[in-house]
């Protein structure tokens, strides 16, 4: 049965993919100009144009018909052979054309399991190793080309690995925050049980809870006077209703709550650390976060069960 987390990859996959054929199309045309009018080498040049036009073409054809895996795959075996002419082309230039093999064991770890990392960086050595024979064996009297050319394709060269090695990175983060959102979902949703028994079931929640705790604590961000689980949640990049079951699941009954507890605290630390007959209350409760006193007042009597002017009064006489 497909799910909505399958659907969500899928979708950022296909996304991945269309990104890609642009970003290895503008490539492919840069390429094909620098043969054509800087590096003239007609034959590399007809080359990468047909690789182009082919890469374009196939994948207006394919693409709402075939599934990504089954794109991908193809794509992975066909354009590794096709740099193999280019691989051999520029052998005793440069060995910078291995640089374009380098994102497809990533590209197997965005797209398939493990396995198929292996599969394809062995696919890659072979490749590689196949070059450096032929390139021994046989001589095919491909074009010298100038140093100071070599090391303008070079350059590019690298560059568009780094942009390639980039999009993958980019999509592969993505897909794996859904994977790890639709996991805590999923048991968040095993976890409604009886409150006793939430804890020992739901892992997770102690887990993100800890996250949010060290986020709160490092960051101060209860000191915002305008603080809500929005702006945790825009911080945390993490769904806000997760941080909600959370929290509950620790026995805070909602948000505002357990904000209020880590504001409470700051004055009660602020109280400890500074003579009183020198800072006044209002600041002590505008630091912690409190935008006025009698909101001060009434959740510091809730929580401590004692006004903060009994509090004080406490404090110094101990």
């Amino acid at each position: 049965m497909t799910t909505a987390k399958d659907i969500k990859i899928e979708q950022y996959k296909r996304e991945l993919v269309y990104y890609y054929n642009i970003l290895m199309s503008v490539i492919l045309a840069v390429f094909g100009l620098i043969f054509t009018f800087i590096i003239p080498d007609k034959i590399m040049a007809w080359y990468l144009f047909g690789g182009l036009f082919l890469m374009v073409y196939t994948y207006l054809i394919v693409r709402k018909t075939y599934s990504v895996n089954a794109m991908v795959h193809s794509y992975i075996i066909i354009a590794t052979l096709y740099n193999f002419y280019i691989m051999l082309a520029f052998w005793n230039n440069s060995i910078a054309s291995f640089v374009w093999l380098i994102p497809i064991p990533l590209a197997a770890y965005v797209f398939f399991q493990r396995k198929y990392v292996f599969i394809y960086s062995l696919f890659v050595l072979l490749n590689i190793i196949a070059g450096y024979l032929i390139s021994k064996t046989f001589n095919f009297n491909f074009p010298e080309h100038k140093p100071e050319d070599v090391r303008v394709t070079d350059t590019i060269l690298m560059i568009s690995n780094v942009a390639v090695i980039s999009l993958l990175l980019y999509f592969k983060d993505k897909i794996k925050r859904v994977e790890i959102y639709h996991e805590i979902e999923e048991k968040i949703l095993n976890s409604e049980v009886q409150p006793a028994l939430v804890a020992e079931k739901a892992p997770f929640a102690d887990e993100l809870f800890e996250k949010i705790e060290l986020v709160m604590r490092e960051k101060q961000l209860y000191k915002d006077v305008n603080f809500n689980i929005s702006k945790l949640s825009a911080e945390m990049d993490i769904n806000s209703s997760y941080i909600s079951k959370s929290i509950r699941v620790k026995g805070y009954p909602n948000f505002n709550n357990y904000l209020n507890m880590h504001r409470i605290e700051c004055v009660k630390r602020l109280l400890t650390e500074n003579d009183i007959e020198k800072v006044t209350l209002m600041y002590i409760y505008t630091e912690a976060g409190f935008s006025n006193q009698s909101t001060f007042n009434r959740v510091f009597k809730q929580m401590e069960n004692i006004t903060p002017s009994e509090y004080i009064s406490n404090l110094q006489i101990h």
